[in-house]
């Protein structure tokens, strides 16, 4: 089977954020990810997931204003300053940390926004990102996610993380491939994660429609998971769905054959 990581943002929400790493680790987790850590001290983070003997594989650079509805500020020409400062911040955790991977979240589309423009932002914006987590022996990843979901999110299908990523031109830039999001984008997740093998470096989960826990929905997991160790992912898979009733109650899926 493959590795898995709790996702702390989604699971285990009826806790404080900083309870949630001992929760992972009681139910079995060995690691663990999360979208943002800015709210506590890297110090605190540190020393909870120490204490419960999990590593923290992934978390995202500074993604704007959330709690206002902004998703990313990578394709934002009027935001490049913010995005900027926002890397080093993001590096500074990564190390306190010993996280090896950071998340760009692209951000959505303004109205009436040149799309020709949003993408060339982008694109120097993860060249300069992957240009200083590089220096870091960090990898940079970027998630093409689902405009279901998130209505005019800027990149939302795998060939064109691909085709951005090529044009950027720095290996140390990675695709986050999201088995959720794509399936609600292009389907054929396995032909494509197998294609797209060498430049994955990370996944996650969740069912669809839903997104609950696997079992939960349409995909056949019981066929993937298979299929991704046959393929030869070395990564984790992370775990971002949101429980049908309680994490706990939902976690069968983890023992089925």
């Amino acid at each position: 089977m493959p590795k898995f990581a709790a996702n702390l943002t989604m699971l285990y929400t009826e806790l404080p954020f900083l309870d949630r790493f001992s929760a992972a680790s009681q139910s079995g987790f060995k690691a663990v990810e999360f979208l943002f850590p800015y709210a506590h001290t890297a110090e605190h983070i540190r020393d909870k997931a120490l204490a419960a003997g999990v590593q923290i594989v992934l978390h995202n650079l500074p993604a704007g204003d959330w709690d206002a509805g902004e998703r990313g500020i990578a394709c934002l020409p009027e935001r490049v300053s913010e995005f900027r400062e926002g890397v080093g911040r993001a590096i500074e955790y990564a190390k306190a940390l010993g996280v090896p991977q950071l998340n760009c979240l692209a951000g959505k589309a303004p109205a009436g926004a040149d799309p020709r423009h949003l993408h060339d932002t982008l694109v120097a914006n993860l060249r300069y990102a992957a240009r200083e987590l590089q220096q870091h022996g960090i990898k940079l990843l970027i998630e093409p996610i689902n405009t279901y979901d998130i209505p005019g999110f800027f990149l939302n299908r795998s060939a064109q993380a691909l085709a951005v990523m090529d044009e950027v031109g720095n290996p140390n830039l990675y695709l986050q491939y999201d088995i959720y999001h794509m399936q609600r984008t292009e389907g054929e997740l396995a032909a494509t994660m197998e294609k797209l093998l060498p430049r994955i470096a990370h996944i996650q989960l969740a069912d669809n429609p839903g997104r609950n826990e696997p079992g939960t929905g349409e995909i056949n997991y019981r066929f993937l998971f298979p299929h991704i160790d046959r393929i030869g992912y070395q990564g984790w898979i992370g775990c971002e769905y949101k429980p049908k009733t309680t994490t706990s109650a939902g976690l069968g899926w983890l023992a089925a054959p």
